[in-house]
């Protein structure tokens, strides 16, 4: 199926400079030719009578003429028909120009988007190092950083929310879901106990407990006034909910104060026991996986997930808009380092240009065929009197060389056989 036409092409920066030297050498080679043809035209007058020297003159002019005429018609059978006479084998680029596209896709995929080439060229720009140097310079670096933010912004906006959290719970909670807890959670519990970190919460939490008590002290009388039987006089509840609220905040407060507690030192032996049965104790093991589960499964979970996204993307997106000096410097003076680090680290370097050149590569060979058909197709949806135009506009300057060489050097080898016929004759 015949692709749909392009608009025109569009204008080359320089095709008024490329014009005009092209009007040029075209009033130039013609009027060689012009003047070879009067020189002919002048020398066949003066006949047979004129001076013998007037005969190498005529056979000049007559091989410069024809040398001129030959290749006027060959340079422009290229683009269009000679003097719109549809001779066979001119117009020759109109009538070839989808041939044309399809070697040209062909020349740029096979010769220009090769691994060798690529690598070499990479390797010789060396990337990183010049990216990294132009990253390093602070006013770069800020115009970077505006850009990032956003980039950053506009990234956000097309992101589905649902589908950031599908691809949370896709690569997070199925990672965790096939590992198993008991081993990673006595690994964690080992560490915190090892350091005592274990305590220092035990302590927080039987603080806590004891301030809790002590602020819901009048709560927990009326509670107490409430499961108490009707025939217990509210003073006796009095004397046994004093007594009983004393005796469990200060034990609540020595247990947070006193490490050597046995109640203490019995909760230390319990969670040692309980890091060997995480390790060791299948049945503890998969206790520990089934409460994994419940809690992966349970809606609060995306709930929570999904409202994290939602608030860091807001805040983002906030920050990009209008980002504050403090925001910008930030991102800038990262950007900054990033670059510094990439322009004086070798060893940093070379990993980066191994991967921006393993990337092109693998770009290169996965779109060679493509980068290919569609250099084809699109020389092919040119209109090809406009496109033979603009090919002429780019190499006919050149071919009009072609011309005047016809004729000057028609004219040396005309004189050149008029002169050996003379010596044979």
């Amino acid at each position: 199926m015949t692709p749909p036409p392009m608009p025109p092409l569009p204008l080359a920066s320089d095709e008024v400079r490329r014009r005009s030297e092209l009007r040029r050498m075209k009033t130039v080679a013609v009027g060689l030719l012009l003047v070879a043809t009067a020189v002919f035209v002048a020398t066949a007058i003066a006949g047979d009578d004129a001076p013998g020297w007037v005969a190498y003159v005529r056979a000049a002019a007559e091989a410069g003429m024809v040398g001129g005429l030959a290749d006027w018609f060959a340079v422009t059978a290229l683009f269009k028909h000679p003097m719109g006479i549809p001779i066979p084998h001119t117009a020759i680029i109109q009538k070839r120009k989808d041939d044309i596209g399809a070697g040209l896709g062909s020349f740029v995929s096979d010769y220009f988007l090769t691994a060798e080439g690529i690598s070499e060229r990479l390797g010789e720009a060396q990337v990183s190092a010049r990216v990294g140097a132009w990253m390093a310079e602070p006013v770069n670096a800020e115009r970077m950083a505006r850009q990032v933010l956003t980039v950053g912004s506009s990234v956000l906006d097309a992101v589905r929310d649902d589908e950031v959290r599908d691809v949370i719970e896709d690569a997070v909670v199925r990672r965790l879901r096939t590992t198993s807890t008991g081993p990673a959670a006595s690994r964690v519990l080992e560490l915190v106990v090892a350091e005592g970190r274990h305590q220092d919460v035990l302590s927080v939490i039987l603080r806590r407990l004891g301030e809790v008590l002590e602020v819901n002290r009048e709560t927990l009388r009326t509670r107490l006034y409430t499961e108490s039987p009707w025939w217990v006089p509210n003073t006796v509840d009095d004397v046994v909910f004093d007594r009983l609220h004393a005796v469990a905040t200060r034990y609540l407060f020595d247990l947070a104060t006193d490490p050597n507690h046995q109640l203490r030192l019995s909760i230390d032996d319990q969670v040692e026991q309980l890091v060997i049965d995480l390790a060791n104790d299948p049945a503890t093991v998969r206790r520990a996986d089934e409460l994994r589960d419940e809690l992966l499964d349970h809606p609060q979970l995306r709930e929570w997930t999904n409202s994290i996204w939602v608030d860091l993307k807001e805040r983002i997106k906030e920050a990009a808009a209008d980002p504050d000096d403090a925001t910008l410097e930030r991102v800038s003076d990262t950007i900054a380092r990033v670059g510094r680090r990439l322009s004086d680290d070798p060893a940093l370097s070379a990993k980066t240009d191994a991967w921006v050149t393993t990337t092109a590569v693998s770009l290169a060979e996965q779109s060679r065929d493509q980068v290919g058909a569609y250099i084809a197709t699109t020389v092919q949806r040119w209109d090809t009197a406009e496109a033979a135009e603009r090919i002429e506009l780019q190499v006919g300057r050149d071919l009009q060389f072609v011309r005047i060489n016809g004729t000057v050097v028609g004219a040396l080898a005309g004189v050149v056989i008029y002169s050996v016929g003379q010596l044979l004759g």
